[in-house]
């Protein structure tokens, strides 16, 4: 248990270390997709301050931006585990299509041999009966 939060205690030093820098937290009621993205866009090129009311500028702590970063960085990892366990997944997949069609093929080329021996037996038969007459 020591050297977790030893662990942890050296990450938090060295996320507050870190540069401190101002985020900006775009805050808008119910605006649509589209309003919202011309209103960031007005926020950005600074065209009137109207459109700047809908914003808020939020100073947070260097504990809550090391916050925010731990949180990307474990979100980013499980995204990462996920996206391994998918892999594994499809190439699971792949497998046991493999098998199905090797299975397939196999039957299909059972039924195969057996019409060409029956087409065989009819051709015989065929020349056998205009010999006999």
């Amino acid at each position: 248990m020591g050297t977790a939060r030893n662990w942890f205690n050296t990450v938090r030093k060295k996320f507050i270390k870190s540069s401190q820098r101002d985020i900006t937290i775009l805050h808008s009621g119910n605006l649509s997709n589209q309003s919202m993205i011309r209103e960031a866009r007005d926020f950005h090129n600074n065209i009137s301050a109207s459109s700047r009311s809908s914003f808020q500028r939020k100073h947070l702590t260097r504990e809550d931006i090391a916050a925010i970063k731990i949180q990307s960085i474990f979100r980013g990892h499980l995204a990462r585990r996920a996206y391994g366990a998918l892999r594994s997944v499809v190439k699971l997949q792949a497998v046991a299509r493999g098998a199905y069609v090797r299975k397939q093929t196999q039957i299909a080329l059972q039924c195969m041999h057996a019409l060409v021996k029956l087409q065989v037996r009819v051709r015989a038969r065929q020349l056998l009966g205009r010999y006999s007459e």
